[in-house]
């Protein structure tokens, strides 16, 4: 990664805020603030329970219509 490409990041995390940086000679030391991790955590952890429920209702949905699906196949073949 270049320094300018790494400039370029450390300044959007400065602007959202998840970054501090300071002034030390030539140094530009960053410091994480932590805080607003935390909140983007706890949003994220929310979606993510969301988004487990539901693909644990479909793999569920999904296992039922297999089930007819596979009793379908057996009926015809019975039948025949």
């Amino acid at each position: 990664m270049t320094l300018p490409a790494i400039s370029k990041h450390l300044k959007v995390l400065e602007k959202a805020k998840l970054i501090r940086r300071g002034k030390d000679k030539q140094w530009r030391p960053c410091a994480l603030e932590a805080a607003p991790l935390k909140e983007a955590s706890d949003w994220i952890g929310g979606y993510r329970q969301f988004w487990e429920e539901s693909f644990e209702r479909l793999d569920e949905y999904l296992r039922e219509i297999q089930s007819q699906e596979k009793k379908k196949e057996g009926e015809e073949k019975d039948g025949k």
